[in-house]
């Protein structure tokens, strides 16, 4: 396994930024940045990490939607006049949100919390994608215009 994610490829960069956009601990950009400083083409970079990414979010929303009653009403213990409260609040400011769904820490809690609270898949969809891509592309323009400036 060690080997697999030490090649940089593009099914590696597609895992890693599909595991990092569940709730484990996981970084990808150092893997689109190494590649890019490999000389991979930056738009096929960015779209495998975007595509890998979005659908680990979908994963992270769907765990919200199927595991929301569990999560909200036996481990955190929120009762139903409070979670329709928040439901509420999130609806009319939150679904913004997630297009900060990028965001370390906090991105990934966002998709769960969306699940929960059923945001509307396409909406989840387009916002998230928003983000993410967002993320990647100017990731990858930086990382151009530094090897640039360099001379690389």
């Amino acid at each position: 396994m060690a080997e697999f994610f030490g090649t940089p490829g593009y099914p590696t960069l597609f895992l890693v930024s599909f595991l990092a956009a569940s709730l484990l601990p996981l970084g990808s950009e150092w893997l689109l940045t190494a590649m890019l400083c490999q000389g991979f083409p930056a738009w096929p970079v960015v779209a495998v990490a975007t595509t890998g990414n979005y659908l680990g979010a979908c994963t992270t929303y769907l765990v919200g939607i199927h595991g929301g009653p569990l999560l909200t009403g036996k481990v955190l213990r929120i009762d139903a006049p409070s979670r329709q409260r928040a439901e509420n609040l999130f609806r009319r400011y939150g679904v913004w949100s997630l297009l900060f769904s990028w965001l370390p820490l906090i991105g990934d809690p966002l998709c769960l919390v969306g699940g929960v609270f059923r945001v509307p898949f396409p909406h989840f969809s387009m916002l998230v994608i928003i983000g993410k891509l967002g993320r990647y592309a100017t990731l990858a323009a930086l990382i151009a215009g530094g090897r640039q400036a360099l001379g690389l």
